[in-house]
């Protein structure tokens, strides 16, 4: 380590390994969102097309990212705290779930142009797609998961929760869900087979549990908590905590590379947190990446192999989409 670095993080009181340039995750674009102003939530991949769409939640608009032309393609408007979104590649349309007109509208992927509007889903958030059956899940409301159908126009059934989900991932080679429900605090899980509510596991201990991620080949769930500031990783055959690590305050994603054995966890404290999975059990932090505050969430796309954030409008400085590639 440098001199002038040993000094820093001697003065400041940091562990060595964050302030160690190990360039784990390496910044190589950015796109400038100038007139985008409040802060963002979630993104979606078209992985085919190269495109990404995020949810500017405080501007009301979800923005077309062109990946391969580094710059923005459309600023799609009319949109009521668009928080969570998917693609529909089949179709070719994009879904964006509206957390304060409770609804679930598609766009066209090529005019973006409005092509369904369903409605009946107060406080709509987290979206997700099931790649074998291709039912689309919306967490919304007081506590439920809505499930429709592969076009995401027809309502299947609701799932009911304790509380109001967060963050929620699929099983690809069992039926269950997992839901961060954090006002009743819990990890719930749901059969989507049975289309019902099978367990909920205390998380008492580490709370206000908000994004997570899933390693299925080794049973374990990662869960980011903002109350205290901690990863937690759950043993997914029953409900255990195995190990817990700190990280960046403020999270709002977090995603898990399989191909590398890592957790990337993104934080409005303005940090980017990579860390290393040893084995199951077992986790050491890596990297603390320097972001902005308000910066907390962000994309991580195995196909693409890239890791996308997006910065908020702050103190003068515009808003942006940060591209980083891992190595």
């Amino acid at each position: 380590m440098k001199p002038l670095l040993i000094f820093l993080v001697a003065w400041l009181g940091l562990p060595a390994v964050l302030a160690q340039a190990t360039d784990m995750l390496k910044l190589t674009k950015t796109i400038p969102l100038a007139d985008v102003k409040g802060r963002f939530d979630h993104f979606a991949p078209d992985v085919e097309g190269k495109r990404l769409f995020v949810a500017a939640l405080g501007n009301n608009t979800l923005e077309v990212i062109d990946l391969a032309a580094c710059k923005r393609l459309r600023s799609i408007s009319g949109l009521y705290k668009p928080t969570g979104t998917v693609f529909l590649p089949e179709a070719n349309q994009i879904g964006v779930a509206n957390g304060d007109d409770g609804t679930f509208k598609l766009f066209d992927g090529i005019t973006y142009q409005l092509v369904n509007n369903l409605r009946g889903l107060e406080d709509a958030d987290n979206v997700r797609r099931d790649r074998n059956t291709k039912l689309v899940y919306v967490g919304y409301g007081g506590g439920a998961l809505v499930v429709l159908d592969g076009s995401g126009r027809q309502r299947h059934a609701d799932i009911k929760l304790p509380a109001h989900p967060e963050s929620f991932q699929l099983e690809t080679n069992g039926p269950r869900i997992f839901v961060n429900v954090p006002d009743a605090k819990q990890v719930a899980v749901i059969d989507r087979q049975k289309k019902d509510l099978v367990a909920t596991w205390s998380m008492e201990k580490f709370q206000a549990n908000f994004p997570m991620a899933l390693d299925e080949g080794n049973h374990r769930l990662f869960v980011g908590c903002r109350n205290p500031a901690r990863l937690v990783v759950l043993d997914t055959t029953s409900g255990k905590v195995v190990s817990d690590l700190v990280i960046v305050r403020d999270t709002d994603d977090l995603f898990y590379d399989a191909k590398r054995k890592r957790i990337y966890v993104s934080g409005g404290e303005g940090s980017i947190d990579v860390i290393e999975q040893l084995d199951a059990d077992h986790y050491k932090m890596r990297e603390r990446i320097p972001t902005r505050a308000g910066a907390r969430t962000s994309f991580f796309s195995a196909e693409l192999n890239e890791f996308y954030l997006a910065v908020p409008q702050r103190n003068g400085q515009d808003a942006e989409i940060r591209i980083y590639h891992p190595e």
